[in-house]
């Protein structure tokens, strides 16, 4: 049987994963059925000069092995390619885009670093499985040590449309990098459209049968996998006493009769800055829900050291305040501000406890926010998922209120609609969300993936 070698550019702790996310816990439950390795960066920086050694922790069949990073690499690959321009080109937002020859020459040299520190640790029937933009050329560093194993990739962001992708100046080097590996997964169909049109007009290559793309002198299977939640996990951590518990308290403690929530990271992505806007203009236009609606918006910190960040966590404070005084009283805040991060059981317990949740990025691959507030709702009495047409979830989670994040108004009315509807719809849109959503959950992304890599290695097991 054949191993699995998990790459990314952080690895997750495996023995925390009451704390870890859903993809983390998927991809630790491929690693221990079939037995392999989680490679990435420690997340400590140390001085320049030699390569540093791999650490290796072993846990059953399971081993993490790591690297650090010196502090010009984090620089040059982590904030500045990876951060400033890979980023922002993938989420649409060229005005962000901040381009350096060092950023691109740091972004190959940390990719060479991990496959010269993987390459020893690989055995020849070993499937290698990288992830996320932080290592495109990475399957190109490994075939140049020799690497012959089945190389997958998987993009958790959006791929964007060839006239965005061509405004950074390296990106043939980075598309012609990726046809070195045999599988390359997308989040939509949309991204998977935005990659062929870039292959046939730009590259000079064919879309073929069977999701099988050539360009480069390489043949290779591109398609989508949208990936899903461990549904049964977050819906049972949504359901303990405990979660009641803190339901009953979120209740107590506000005389409001309705809440919405949103759960982000804190990007310029998420369009939270709108969000807020369209909250005012929610209540500008229903005075009625005057002290009877909150909005609790959950924007754990990210990236801090990037400039574009600190200027968002400003601007929503800003807007907080202004909202929260302008129609606040004594005894209703309108708009709940938390600035760090929330365990997994607490954030159920809060989406099984609110009557919307608002997921309304300007862009996202995926979002599994929104697939976690479905899976956390009562089937008897479920919330309305309010969710933005550029979330990649659009594409599965049609049921949803499909908003435009843009359009101020558009999203305020959508508020409006979400706590007046019926309960009859309620129920009907959430059973088709939660089938769906069961259907395709992580294990099922993670099956299909494995299962298209193996082919032409019979013995690896999803």
């Amino acid at each position: 049987m054949s191993r699995l070698i998990i790459v990314s550019n952080r690895v997750a702790d495996l023995e925390a994963q009451v704390q870890s996310g859903g993809l983390a816990v998927a991809l630790g439950d491929a690693l221990r059925t079939v037995g392999g390795i989680w490679f990435g960066w420690d997340g400590k920086l140390v001085e320049g000069g030699e390569p540093a050694a791999v650490s290796k922790n072993e846990n059953g069949a399971v081993t993490t092995a790591t690297i650090p990073m010196t502090e010009r690499d984090y620089e040059e690959y982590y904030l500045g390619f990876a951060n400033k321009v890979l980023w922002p080109v993938c989420h649409y937002r060229l005005d962000l885009v901040h381009f350096e020859p060092g950023y691109f020459e740091g972004y190959k040299r940390v990719n060479c670093n991990f496959a010269t520190a993987l390459a020893p640790l690989l055995a020849p029937n070993d499937v290698v499985w990288a992830h996320d933009y932080h290592l495109i050329s990475f399957a190109s560093e490994l075939r140049a040590l020799g690497a012959k194993q089945r190389l997958g990739f998987f993009l958790h962001i959006p791929f964007p449309p060839p006239e965005l992708l061509q405004a950074i100046p390296t990106h043939e080097w980075l598309v012609e990098a990726l046809f070195q590996f045999d599988v390359i997964g997308f989040q939509t169909e949309n991204d998977v459209s935005n990659f062929h049109r870039f292959i046939e007009n730009h590259a000079d290559g064919e879309i073929l049968d069977d999701d099988r793309v050539r360009a480069y002198g390489r043949t290779v299977i591109a398609r989508a996998f949208p990936i899903g939640i461990d549904v049964d996990e977050f819906a049972n951590a949504a359901q303990t006493p405990e979660a009641d518990s803190q339901i009953e308290r979120l209740n107590r403690r506000t005389v409001v009769r309705s809440h919405i929530i949103g759960v982000d990271r804190l990007d310029y992505t998420k369009g939270l800055p709108e969000r807020f806007k369209a909250f005012r203009k929610f209540l500008e236009m229903h005075p009625e829900h005057w002290k009877a609606v909150t909005l609790m918006q959950i924007a754990p910190p990210t990236r801090i050291e990037v400039e574009a960040y600190a200027n968002i966590r400003e601007e929503l404070e800003g807007l907080s305040g202004a909202i929260n005084g302008e129609f606040g009283d004594f005894d209703w805040t309108p708009l709940r501000y938390v600035h760090r991060a929330m365990p997994r059981d607490t954030l159920a317990a809060l989406f099984r406890g609110s009557e919307v949740g608002l997921v309304t990025p300007l862009r996202d691959g995926m979002n599994l926010v929104a697939k976690e507030y479905v899976a956390a709702q009562d089937e008897e009495d479920p919330g309305v998922l309010v969710l933005s047409k550029f979330a990649g979830a659009a594409e599965e989670l049609e049921e949803a209120l499909i908003v435009n994040p843009y359009d101020i108004d558009d999203m305020a009315n959508a508020m409006q609609t979400a706590l007046r509807m019926p309960l009859e719809e309620r129920v009907e849109r959430h059973s088709a969300l939660i089938s769906r959503i069961r259907t395709h959950d992580v294990a099922f992304w993670r099956k299909s993936f494995l299962k298209v890599l193996a082919e032409g290695a019979p013995e690896v097991v999803a």
